[in-house]
């Protein structure tokens, strides 16, 4: 099945350790983004808000990566109803294999039955409650694409048109 064409609505690159300065970036740019790439939407409002909060969640998992070598890159598409996320930051190899991990278990039946299971352990890596909360609650496809070396690729589809009707 051949995959749709996304067009690119915008590309943003940081540092690390620009980024990794203030946990304030994760919501300023998601904030900022959300309201650039929402204003076309059937409820701007409501759609940049509900994407707002996916992408801090997204940028967050890439804070934590403790990583302040290497850049964070961000890029936004569309097509159509759905806005796709593909997010890339340094990430530890160690820690690769444990997104890949949490990503193929979304891959499983019953996803509402794991993210509750999740999130009633307080326990459970706060990076399996995020990807699976984003997988539930916004109906996510997410994937992981590997990159250079020591580098990790979130591609998250958002269908969040749908979600607002």
């Amino acid at each position: 099945m051949k995959e749709p064409a996304f067009e690119q609505l915008l590309k943003l690159e940081m540092e690390m350790a620009t980024f990794t300065a203030d946990w304030l970036h994760c919501d300023q740019l998601s904030n900022y983004v959300a309201r650039m790439v929402s204003h076309d939407r059937r409820d701007p409002l409501r759609h940049s808000n509900l994407l707002s909060s996916a992408l801090n969640e997204l940028l967050e998992m890439s804070f934590r990566s403790d990583v302040q070598d290497g850049e964070l890159v961000f890029g936004f598409y569309r097509h159509q109803h759905v806005e796709r996320i593909e997010l890339s930051f340094p990430c530890p190899s160690q820690q690769q294999r444990h997104y890949t991990e949490v990503v193929d278990s979304l891959k499983d039946g019953n996803k509402l039955a794991g993210y509750v299971e999740i999130i009633a352990d307080e326990t459970a890596p706060i990076e399996q409650a995020v990807l699976m909360g984003l997988a539930v609650n916004y109906d996510a496809g997410i994937e992981l694409r590997s990159s250079a070396a020591d580098t990790l690729t979130f591609v998250v589809d958002l269908p969040l048109e749908r979600l607002l009707n």
